[in-house]
């Protein structure tokens, strides 16, 4: 499980980066695939070292714009 891969203020951010990446999102397009690209860009970074709030929601918020229209919509 990944909460056990890092430390409960690791995991803590890592969830308050997921969400406001997705609040990027288009209205209506929180769906399971776009969270999950997402959330394995912020693993990712959390396991190369950055584990900062602000450097997981940068990551995530970039994941969000990677995501192809049919997904992010």
């Amino acid at each position: 499980m990944i909460a056990d891969r890092f430390d409960s203020r690791t995991f803590a951010h890592m969830q308050v980066a997921l969400e406001r990446a997705c609040q990027a999102l288009p209205q209506g397009s929180n769906n399971h695939e776009a969270r999950g690209h997402i959330a394995s860009r912020i693993i990712e970074c959390a396991e190369g070292g950055d584990r900062t709030l602000s450097g997981l929601t940068e990551v995530g918020r970039r994941a969000a714009l990677e995501l192809p229209p049919h997904q992010a919509a």
